[in-house]
């Protein structure tokens, strides 16, 4: 680029609002994919009771259905992100929402187990690559300071998604069906699409709206973010390893809330489809509060004090055993109220978990933050391999829809000791020396 069409862009960055920036165009653009492919991820949990009467399913089918996501998504996050490093963020995620798109809209045509099955497993592979792509996307256009705030702020909009899932999907069946719901959610993929396209870039060199003052600001994180050495593969893993064991612990839990809630205030307090989406809404919605203030305040705590140790580690702690606390009433009683407020309250703190989980992986290693953030949402894939189908057969054995929480319960204050072992503070180096 030369220097005059530098200047240029320095010239129009000067009368652009901050708010408007380029990275925090695509800072915005990427809390729009978290939605939207959050809405896709959890759609079938909110349909769950008619499909399942529809297509002659049990709790334990359903569970194994929506289990068939994690199966790809889980291994490829041990490769993946090697894949996003190779290959970018930008023409990654393009093809991402692709897929993805597809997938919801065949989703409406599923005549039995095995094309739910099939249509979940490409789903699964469509979303696997997409979020090591967008924290790839963070490190390499976001300074370290913002890291935080960043995944707190897309994994805010996924939770707006999965709040704003029930209600909108029980407006949109009573309009065209849920096979139709399907189509409607995957075209509005699309439009994500186009839109990635049009405001992304793969570096910010490649950026034509990017001014010097901005790329300056960026620099050095970038630069060593936009890195791509050979990755030391074993060496990394082994150093994610206590972070991946976090996320599972984590993850166990996230699944039982997206999969099982609005069949948990449909079949446990029979309520109707509408009532149960209402309710499944306002639970989620703690978990949109919870990732906000869980990314701001991991960046507060990092700036006030310097340790990650506090910002990451402590954070992650407080979550954990905040929704342990908060998920044994659920267990003991069958209160309508009592549970619902105490199901919004676990969520906010399970979710004050996720921002600085997905900061620690930039933390160690940015410049193979792809593969490093999908080594450690490989916990989260297994996870939710294992956890709808657990509770789903759990729920058929035992007649109980309160019993199959004991295993969130214990994973949850696991996750809180594992987190000791993490070490956010102490960078990966590639040769070996740390």
């Amino acid at each position: 680029m030369t220097g005059r069409s530098l200047s240029r862009s320095d010239a129009i960055a000067r009368h652009v609002p901050r708010w408007m920036s380029i990275p925090n165009r695509i800072l915005a653009v990427l809390c729009l994919m978290y939605l939207v492919l959050y809405i896709d991820r959890v759609n079938l949990a909110t349909v769950g009771p008619r499909m399942t009467a529809e297509l002659g399913m049990s709790n334990t089918q359903f569970g194994l259905a929506i289990s068939a996501f994690s199966y790809p998504y889980a291994l490829i996050q041990l490769f993946g992100g090697r894949v996003i490093d190779r290959f970018g963020p930008r023409r990654m995620l393009l093809i991402c929402g692709a897929v993805v798109c597809v997938a919801t809209v065949l989703t409406g045509l599923v005549g039995g187990m095995a094309s739910l099955f099939a249509l979940r497993l490409a789903l699964g592979i469509g979303e696997g690559f997409a979020f090591p792509a967008a924290t790839r996307a963070m490190a390499t256009w976001l300074p370290p300071a913002r890291w935080g705030f960043a995944q707190g702020i897309t994994h805010a909009a996924a939770r707006l998604g999965n709040a704003l899932t029930p209600p909108l999907l029980v407006g949109v069946m009573a309009l065209v069906s849920w096979r139709g719901a399907f189509v409607v959610l995957g075209l509005a993929s699309a439009v994500w699409v186009i839109l990635w396209l049009v405001v992304a870039r793969e570096t910010p060199e490649r950026h034509p709206g990017m001014s010097d003052q901005e790329r300056a600001e960026l620099a050095p994180a970038a630069q060593q973010a936009a890195t791509t050495p050979p990755v030391p593969w074993w060496r990394l893993a082994r150093r994610i390893a206590p972070v991946t064991a976090v996320d599972f612990c984590y993850g166990w839990t996230l699944w039982v809330f997206l999969t099982w809630l609005p069949s948990f205030f449909f079949k446990n307090f029979g309520l109707d489809l509408k009532h149960s989406a209402l309710f499944s809404g306002g639970v989620l919605l703690g978990g949109v509060v919870g990732d906000w203030v869980g990314g701001a305040a991991s960046d507060y705590i990092y700036r006030r004090t310097g340790s990650l140790q506090a910002a990451r580690r402590n954070l992650i702690i407080v979550g954990m055993v905040g929704a342990f606390v908060f998920l044994v009433p659920v267990v003991l009683t069958h209160d309508l109220t009592t549970v619902a407020l105490c199901l919004s309250l676990a969520f906010f703190f399970s979710e004050l978990v996720v921002a600085p989980i997905w900061a620690v992986p930039m933390d160690i290693a940015p410049q193979y933050a792809g593969t490093a953030s999908g080594m450690m949402n490989f916990g989260f894939g297994i996870a939710g391999i294992l956890s709808p189908l657990v509770f789903g057969a759990a729920v058929d054995l035992t007649g109980s829809w309160s019993i199959p929480f004991c295993a969130s319960l214990a994973l949850l204050l696991v996750g809180a000791g594992l987190s000791f072992f993490m070490h956010p503070e102490k960078p990966f180096q590639a040769d070996g020396l740390n």
